[in-house]
């Protein structure tokens, strides 16, 4: 239960997700009854001189569950946010001795693996990736700075063992490529980049990022600019990446029409991969990856390889290519259950990066229809306002987003889509307009037949009732749905100096 609040620290923590977090699919009839009498315990023990749950305890009870009180200081994980933005501030201005020596006190926090108590437990998963996600960022760009001040020929064996245990990891290959080229180990440099490429190829049928072919060639050329003197530190970061996984044919162009205007304009690399049942169908199944990203002018890394467990094959994907939105294609026949397919389930559960859940979705290029989210401000409806957001500024459409009218003594929807607006529109320029519709499933089907694309956040009960009825009324409806479940990493969004930790609300 404590994990559970620190994890989620100084953010309200729905009873639904503690349940589902503690009991997943073996939720006892008196989960609701545990649950308070674990939290009655928990701030007797943290916080015994104030335990009733009232403001100014450590844990508070705030509708629709709990949050956990702490100072800005209190989590060696904020600490280390502190330092690695100091860090990141120092390499901006080239100060890179600095930037290093700080970013090596960073990483001196970090005692052990991420939450290895917790490493048996499913809740923990996508927080220990994410977590390691941060500390090898970290330690990349320690690495960088370290580079730039011509320290290469000491920092190879570290990135040599930084290599195996990272295989696929592009961007550590290429600091141990340039270590190596600075140690005058040319050949050896170039030994790095062929073997990547052969485990790429081999692996996954993908050719390394143009940032590392453009380095393979700089090597090759004996560029200047490799020079760390010159203190250009060339070919160093990686973009992050919108990874797109088409199960069959069927959903490819319609992951293509949502991806593409997504990566295009903001600059991310867009990597579509069709996962087979066996070797057979590797030809065709690459012919049309191809020829349809061909055929769409889509600028993209394309590959299929064969999947005997296509969640964990896609998990690897995200580790490796940094990946902030995977983009997965799903039919109705899939969706409709009382829960999703067991593929899916595990992405969701295991993935640091957002889902988006793609069902039929074909977006016109030349069409004006509004982008629109039915937003209740849950943490998956936060996510699902983003990306529709991403996808309304980056094609000029305007954003729509839907709330319940009042009834009763309840009051509309128009102060929390209020709030929503002004967040998003902090950081995007995008038009957006409130839609208040009667409480029914048949009124919001109605009101977004219109749209050009619907994306809705993932139910907070999704392991025990799939997509829900509301969302399972959109999809029979044959709209242009989009499912969100947010994951730990920062969306497409998050500012540049809050990447390592990044929280839509109504209050920011």
């Amino acid at each position: 239960m404590l994990a559970i609040l620190l994890l989620n620290a100084n953010r309200v923590v729905s009873i639904d997700r503690i349940a589902d977090d503690l009991y997943g699919d073996e939720m006892p009839a008196s989960a609701l009854t545990q649950i308070h009498a674990q939290i009655s315990h928990l701030r007797k023990l943290l916080d015994p001189e104030r335990s009733s749950g009232n403001s100014g305890s450590l844990v508070e009870t705030r509708s629709p569950g709990y949050v956990i009180r702490l100072a800005p200081d209190g989590l060696d994980l904020r600490r280390f946010e502190l330092l690695t933005r100091d860090a990141a501030d120092a390499a901006g201005r080239s100060d890179h001795e600095a930037a290093a020596t700080t970013y090596r006190a960073a990483l001196d926090l970090w005692r052990g693996q991420a939450l290895g108590d917790l490493s048996a437990e499913s809740f923990a998963q996508p927080a220990i990736a994410r977590l390691e996600d941060l500390r090898l960022a970290a330690l990349e760009d320690r690495i960088e700075s370290e580079l730039a001040l011509g320290y290469g020929a000491a920092l190879v064996a570290e990135l040599e063992v930084l290599v195996s245990e990272q295989p696929l990891r592009e961007r550590l290959h290429g600091q141990l490529m340039r270590a190596l080229y600075g140690s005058q180990r040319q050949a050896e440099s170039l030994d790095v980049y062929r073997r990547l490429r052969q485990r790429l190829v081999d692996e996954l049928g993908i050719d390394p990022a143009p940032a590392l072919q453009r380095l393979e060639r700089a090597i090759l050329n004996h560029d200047p600019t490799l020079d760390p003197k010159r203190r250009a530190v060339p070919y160093a970061a990686s973009a992050p990446s919108i990874l797109a996984v088409a199960p069959n044919d069927d959903g490819l162009e319609g992951l293509l029409a949502l991806a593409s205007p997504l990566a295009g304009p903001s600059g991310r690399e867009l990597i579509v991969v069709r996962q087979v049942a066996g070797e057979e169908e590797l030809a065709a199944a690459t012919r049309t990856l191809n020829s349809t990203r061909r055929q769409h002018g889509v600028v993209a890394r394309v590959a299929a390889f064969v999947s005997s467990d296509r969640a964990t094959d896609a998990l690897r994907l995200i580790t490796s290519y940094e990946v902030e939105l995977v983009l997965v294609y799903a039919s109705f026949d899939q969706l409709h259950g009382e829960a999703l397919p067991q593929e899916l389930s595990e992405l969701i559960e295991r993935s640091p990066a957002d889902v988006a859940v793609v069902a039929g979705l074909g977006l016109a290029a030349e069409s004006t229809d509004p982008v629109c989210v039915p937003f209740g401000g849950g943490e998956h409806d936060w996510a699902a306002l983003e990306l529709g957001a991403w996808l309304a500024a980056s094609t000029g459409r305007s954003l729509t987003l839907v709330g319940t009218k009042g009834v009763r003594e309840k009051r509309d929807a128009s102060r929390l889509l209020a709030d929503a607006s002004l967040a998003v529109q902090r950081l995007v320029d995008v038009d957006t307009e409130p839609l208040l519709v009667e409480p029914s499933e048949d009124a919001l089907v109605d009101v977004l037949r219109t749209a050009s694309t619907v994306f809705v956040g993932n139910s907070p009960r999704w392991r025990s009732e799939g997509v829900g009825p509301t969302r399972g009324a959109l999809l029979r409806a044959g709209l242009p749905v989009v499912i969100v479940h947010r994951g730990l990493r920062p969306g497409g969004l998050a500012p540049a100096e809050s990447r390592t930790r990044f929280t839509w609300t109504a209050q920011r």
